[in-house]
């Protein structure tokens, strides 16, 4: 397959899985002082990211590709760094930001592919996922502060 939206999309999809198992292993782990506020921000963001790649893999499907699967295939294509159970919730979020920032990347990818074939659609699916991801960079940056 050599259409750079569709390999980009599924490099989107591959990301966001990586990352909905990074934020639930945060969300599970998570200790100390500041558990439940991160606990719940995790679950709200991993409910949230599950969502989002159910609707980007049928968004593959509409145009005729097959959605990337399989945990292993899944994370050998992200290629983000897994977090140890033991972290402490001050790296589980800096871990969490650079993820995002590693997904923002992709996104970004996507959407100028999306644009330079004229397909708005993914285009527009791509902005919003950058919004989306923007604003949690933003607030896992405040933690960090």
């Amino acid at each position: 397959m050599n259409d750079p939206v569709i390999e980009s999309l599924r490099q989107v999809v591959a990301d966001t899985y990586a990352l909905i198992g990074q934020t639930h292993i945060c969300h599970w782990n998570v200790r100390g002082p500041s558990f439940f506020s991160l606990h719940l921000a995790f679950e709200e963001q991993y409910n949230e990211l599950f969502a989002a790649v159910d609707e980007i893999a049928e968004r593959i499907r509409a145009k005729g590709a097959l959605a990337p699967g399989g945990l292993a295939n899944l994370a050998k294509m992200a290629g983000i760094s897994e977090i140890g159970e033991d972290a402490s919730a001050h790296d589980m979020v800096a871990h969490l930001v650079e993820a995002n920032e590693k997904l923002l990347s992709d996104l970004a990818t996507a959407r100028d592919h999306a644009s330079e074939a004229n397909d708005s659609e993914s285009e527009d699916m791509m902005i919003a996922r950058i919004q989306a991801h923007e604003k949690t960079v933003w607030m896992l940056k405040s933690y960090l502060e």
